[in-house]
């Protein structure tokens, strides 16, 4: 909690560095922003379910807010595509965890944050971007934001596409845990969508 308070005190460096590279990214891709209050938040509880420390936690929120800050280096035309990406647009999407993990560690308070930044867009079986780690390899901040992530992204409703209903999304996770995900991070989120009501008590 001290070291929360004091990361969000006014003046506060890593606070006003977060802030700031929020609001560029909401005047690029609000959206993106949008989506970012709820993965912090479905984060931090997940973060809770699996007996993270308070910094651990902390941690855990900014990079969930600040995932997708190297975004703003990728053409509005490739973020908004409604088809699938050839194969050089898929190239500048998996750069940008390590552009955002350079902008976000520009801030010397935000280094760790930047560390689990770079690291979302690994996958449980090593098949992830951009260093190809594999299961504890990858920090555990990472996959929890992977897993938050990629809920709200499938929920959330875009332009070109209707989102899941929740315990849809749901049944995805549970397919993509132990190939995509970590699976003792699935079955935490399971237990934070049931008491949200988010999905239904297994039998």
């Amino acid at each position: 909690r001290m070291y929360t308070e004091k990361f969000n005190e006014p003046g506060a460096a890593g606070s006003e560095s977060r802030d700031v590279l929020l609001t560029a990214l909401r005047e690029k891709q609000p959206l993106m922003v949008e989506r970012a209050v709820a993965v912090d938040d479905l984060a931090l509880a997940v973060a809770e379910q699996l007996g993270m420390t308070a910094e651990e936690r902390d941690e855990i929120c900014r990079a969930a807010q600040l995932h997708e800050v190297g975004k703003m280096a990728v053409p509005d035309a490739i973020l908004n595509k409604p088809g699938p990406l050839e194969d050089a647009e898929w190239e500048f999407i998996r750069r940008h965890p390590l552009i955002g993990e350079r902008i976000i560690g520009s801030a010397a308070a935000l280094v760790p944050v930047a560390r689990l930044v770079r690291s979302v867009g690994e996958r449980w079986d090593g098949g992830g971007y951009p260093d190809g780690l594999a299961g504890e390899q990858i920090p555990l901040g990472s996959r929890v934001v992977a897993v938050c992530a990629a809920y709200a992204a499938m929920v959330a409703e875009r332009p070109h596409a209707v989102g899941m209903v929740p315990a849809r999304a749901m049944e995805e996770l549970d397919r993509g845990a132990g190939t995509q995900f970590d699976p003792a991070v699935v079955a935490a989120f399971e237990r934070v969508a049931v008491e949200r009501g988010l999905a239904p008590a297994r039998s």
